[in-house]
Formats: C-alpha cells, sequence, structure tokens
C-alpha cells in the first residue's frame, strides 16, 4: 500500500503543474473577488476530475478485473515499471517539443462572467481524455487488486496533490493579499515561458521513482523465489 502512495504522489505532483489547469487560474488571481474564484475553481477541477477517475476506476477498471485472476505481486511490480516507463516517455516529449509547447498560451478566462466553478469543470471535463499521466495513476491503483473504498481513496489522493499549486494560490492570496497578487503575476509570467522545462524533469522524477520501486519488487521477489527453490532442493536432497 505504501508502494503505490509513493507512486500516486508522485504522479499527482508531476501532473499538478498542468497549464490547462494552472493557467487559467493564475488569470482568475488578477481579477476582481480572486480568492473567491479561484476556489470555485479549484473545486470544480477537483471534482470532475475525481469523478471521472471514478468512474475510469470502478467502471471499465473493475470490469477488466474482473475478467483477468486478481494480480499478484509480480503483475504490480511491472504495471509499477509500467508507469514509470510511461511517465518518462511524457516527460521526453515535453522536453522534445518544449519551444512549440511554450509558445501554446494557456486558456486566458475573463475574471468575471461565468461561474469560476463551472469553468474549472468544463477545462477538466475536456482535459480528462487526454490526461495520460492520470491514466497510468489509474492503472497503479486499479491493478494493485485493493477494494473499491481504498482505491478511491487513493484517487482522493492523487486530486489533492493534482490541486496543490491551485490550493497554494488560495494561501498567497489569503495571506499577502496584493502582494500575494503581485508574486502569483510573476509566476505566471515565468511559467508561461518555461512550463515545459519544469514539468518535464518532474515527470522523469516520478518516472524514475515508479521504476525503482517495481525493479526493487521483481528484485525482492526473485531473491524469494530463488531461495524457496532452494530450501525445496535441499529438502529433496535430504529429507
Amino acid at each position: 500500500m505504501l508502494r503505490l502512495v509513493g507512486v500516486v504522489v508522485s504522479v499527482g505532483l508531476a501532473d499538478s503543474l498542468n497549464p490547462t489547469t494552472v493557467g487559467p487560474a493564475l488569470y482568475l488571481c488578477t481579477g476582481e473577488r480572486p480568492r473567491r474564484k479561484v476556489l470555485q475553481f479549484t473545486i470544480g477541477v477537483f471534482a470532475v476530475y475525481l469523478l471521472g477517475g471514478a468512474l475510469i476506476a470502478l467502471g471499465p477498471g473493475q470490469l477488466l478485473l474482473s475478467l483477468v485472476p486478481k494480480p499478484g505481486r509480480l503483475a504490480r511490480h511491472i504495471l509499477e515499471v509500467t508507469v514509470g516507463v510511461a511517465m518518462i516517455t511524457a516527460s521526453f516529449l515535453l522536453w522534445r517539443f518544449r519551444e512549440r509547447l511554450a509558445n501554446r498560451r494557456a486558456p486566458q478566462p475573463s475574471a468575471e462572467g461565468r461561474s469560476s466553478a463551472l469553468l474549472g469543470a468544463t477545462i477538466t471535463a475536456i482535459e480528462l481524455p487526454t490526461a495520460f499521466p492520470y491514466f497510468a495513476a489509474i492503472a497503479a491503483i486499479v491493478g494493485s487488486g485493493l477494494g473499491p473504498p481504498r482505491q478511491i481513496l487513493l484517487l482522493v489522493l492523487f486530486n489533492i496533490c493534482f490541486v496543490l499549486p491551485l490550493i497554494g494560490m488560495l494561501v498567497l492570496l489569503t495571506v499577502f493579499g496584493d502582494r500575494g497578487r503581485s508574486m502569483i503575476e510573476r509566476a505566471r509570467d515565468f511559467g508561461e515561458r518555461r512550463w515545459p522545462v519544469i514539468v518535464a524533469p518532474l515527470l522523469l522524477v516520478a518516472g524514475v521513482f515508479a521504476i525503482v520501486l517495481g525493479v526493487s519488487g521483481l528484485e525482492s521477489g526473485a531473491r524469494g523465489r530463488f531461495h524457496r527453490f532452494v530450501r525445496h532442493f535441499r529438502n529433496t536432497i535430504h529429507p
């Protein structure tokens, strides 16, 4: 369970700097009543992302799990390695196309008008089908063989990690007021230019972490099987 928590947290933190959600929140910080709007936006993002993940994990995920035997330790460790490889691949693609991605502007919603919660929900619903890091985390959660309540708890944990940058904005606005807004504006200007360079190493670290967990588990399992083989061989020779 702790190993899976580590994978979920690392992937969630790496995915949290997603410009599709962070970008609009940064612009909401510049309008009137920024704390209220960023809070509503955060709730919309969190609710839709969690609901979408739960529907995938408890729907198609459980159906697939019911068609195959409950995954053993070997399968779970292989899945950890697979998740790590997927994260490293995403990191490589981000770095490879970093200049092109940096030139694409994140959505810049009006700070007035429509509900910020609806805005967050809409953006997240559109983003969900291409949320590959989230899918990797869901695959690890479903493949763990844990019951639905624990799977939901892990999804909640992932989504808390995912909205941490938005929570950080709320803290800055609450604690520092106008000064916090200025800090956020400077961070926005920097992030628009450099976000692929920031996110790619985070994805790389998360991927390496998942692979290390998986490989260490495979190595431990291999040693255990070897020791059992040796004991069985000795018992056969010297009953």
